[in-house]
């Protein structure tokens, strides 16, 4: 009797197990079965103000499903789900630069290769000329018709200057050249070029531009500036075929991918054509575009692209306003004369406004704000962003001024008392501290050193309380973001001196700057920015973690690859 009552007990005991197994199995059955986990690696989700890790991230249906333990993710492994370790390699969230011009990335890539070391060869003249003379072969002359690259820079030139038409005539008399300088302000044409362009000795200058000369003359030297060379930007890399069109584009876009970005800015739409929108509509990105339409076109800001949601990867976010030059350029608008005057200027020039009426500028954020249009302002010099900031005021006083995120662009030579300002008009402040590599050693020529050391004062900025991200603006530099990150955690010239120690960003601080911080700035932080479970899987995996390694070694930092809305649309080779 014993006996039977023990067998009972352990059937008893055996029934119950078998029901718990059960229901546990149940449970994990009807758990949404994830799409792919990602484990084994450091999972960086870029929420608060410390960095957290967790174990797994779990993927469904393009978004987020789960981010923690690798054992909770398990439990969302279905039998077409895909584990992928990743044998201690680094994720973040996508990337998204602060501000770029993503039109402009397809002629960087497809160009002749112009850029200074480190990222490519040109250190004078006679380079420039090898260079341009070895890419200008039929095919690649067929693109647009012209022989073009982007990013000379005289600044690091062994000469000091731009190149002129007679150099550029070394390479070609018959075909027109164009070379861009890497601030995206300049532009040196050779002789055919000028004839194309329609520029001769008897050509004013524009309003907002330059044509330089020949010594003693008023023939064209073939550098021009500014509101000179900027519209004429799209006549020597404009696709002739819509092959041409398509391998551009293509370039570009790829350029872009490898690099992380998920989202990439269009910063400065123009003309009469969004060529952004004819690429959506034909289904061609693989990561999202967000333009700003120059102020001189607004007619796209009425078109159906302009939403807070995305169409195809393609929205239109607001205005873009330029108020100046560049700084390195010497035509960012100052209070105080710069130390170095360009070749011609008296030792009193200061650069100059873009837009010279401050009734027009006021105008300009008038209709932004009435449209409640988000509006990013460039401006680089201190009298240009108190152009800013007094035409800004009377449209935030009339209209009010709450969460519309308006944005300082660059802002090189912004001073403490304008972040105060800023501070209150609620303007974020996309800085630059790229310039801290590219030409932190020729700002201190051009203003001083105790200036030079301010420019892109990052860390200042937050310590006000104003909300920043940084950018690349390529292709005035690669769209390398680690590289970015590595500026502003090492404000580190070319020559190896520390450009403002007192506004270095901590390496998180940097990698926020080009995640979360920059989908707020977006309006998209509800959807991007962080590993957070319901948001975009909007991803990027690299070879190293940059909150570890030494500052010297975040700028080799390789992006492995690039997942939009968990699908892979790069994968280094």
């Amino acid at each position: 009797m014993q006996k039977l009552t023990m067998t009972k007990s352990i059937l008893a005991i055996a029934i119950v197990i078998f029901n718990l197994s059960g229901c546990q199995q149940l449970k994990s059955n009807n758990s949404p079965k994830s799409d792919a986990i990602y484990f084994n690696g450091d999972i960086v989700t870029m929420e608060g103000n410390t960095a957290s890790y967790a174990e797994a991230i779990a993927i469904k249906d393009g978004k987020i499903l789960f981010v923690g333990s690798k054992e909770e993710a398990q439990k969302m492994q279905g039998d077409s789900t895909q584990m992928i370790n990743l044998e201690g390699k680094s994720m973040f969230p996508g990337f998204i630069d602060g501000h770029a011009h993503f039109g402009g990335f397809a002629a960087q890539a497809a160009g002749a290769q112009i850029l200074p070391p480190p990222d490519a060869g040109v250190k004078n003249i006679p380079d420039l000329i090898k260079t341009l003379q070895v890419w200008a072969t039929p095919e690649n002359i067929a693109l647009t018709g012209w022989i073009f690259g982007m990013g000379y820079d005289e600044s690091v030139m062994e000469e000091q200057r731009h190149p002129t038409k007679q150099e550029l005539d070394q390479v070609s008399t018959t075909v027109p050249i164009m070379v861009i300088h890497i601030s995206g302000h300049f532009c040196a044409v050779n002789s055919k070029g000028l004839e194309l362009l329609g520029i001769t000795a008897k050509s004013k200058n524009p309003a907002g531009g330059v044509i330089r000369r020949m010594p003693n003359s008023q023939e064209p030297n073939g550098v021009l500036e500014e509101l000179a060379a900027i519209p004429n930007f799209a006549k020597a890399i404009n696709p002739l075929t819509k092959e041409s069109f398509n391998k551009f584009m293509s370039t570009g876009q790829t350029m872009a991918l490898s690099y992380g970005y998920t989202t990439a800015q269009d910063g400065r739409l123009m003309g009469p054509v969004d060529v952004m929108a004819q690429l959506a509509e034909a289904n061609f990105f693989k990561l999202d575009v967000v333009s700003y339409v120059d102020y001189a076109w607004p007619k796209h800001l009425y078109s159906k692209w302009n939403n807070a949601n995305y169409n195809q990867h393609y929205r239109i976010a607001g205005m873009k306003l330029t108020l100046d030059g560049s700084p390195q350029g010497r035509t960012a608008w100052r209070t105080v004369p710069y130390l170095m005057p360009p070749p011609g200027e008296n030792k009193d020039y200061k650069g100059y406004a873009a837009i010279a009426d401050d009734q027009k500028v006021a105008a300009i954020y008038d209709t932004a704000f009435k449209h409640n249009w988000q509006i990013i302002t460039h401006a680089n010099g201190d009298a240009a962003i108190d152009q800013m900031i007094r035409t800004m005021k009377p449209a935030a006083k009339k209209y009010g001024n709450q969460n519309r995120r308006n944005v300082l662009i660059h802002g090189q030579y912004v001073r403490a008392d304008q972040l105060d300002s800023l501070k209150k008009l609620d303007v974020i402040a996309s800085l630059f501290p790229l310039h801290t590599f590219y030409w932190g050693d020729w700002h201190k020529q051009l203003i001083g050193d105790s200036l030079g050391n301010g420019i892109s004062p990052t860390k200042t900025a937050l310590n006000k309380g104003l909300r920043i991200t940084t950018h690349t603006d390529a292709p005035v530099a690669l769209p390398n973001l680690m590289r970015a990150v590595w500026t502003a955690v090492a404000r580190t010239s070319r020559s190896g001196k520390t450009i403002g120690q007192a506004e270095r960003l901590t390496a998180y601080e940097a990698m926020k700057s080009i995640t979360e911080w920059s989908a707020y700035q977006h309006f998209e932080e509800d959807k991007k920015g962080t590993l957070t479970k319901g948001k975009l899987a909007d991803l990027v995996i690299l070879d190293k973690n940059p909150l570890k390694v030494s500052t010297d070694d975040i700028k080799e930092i390789l992006v492995l690859e690039t997942i939009k809305e968990g699908k892979l649309v790069y994968k280094k080779q």
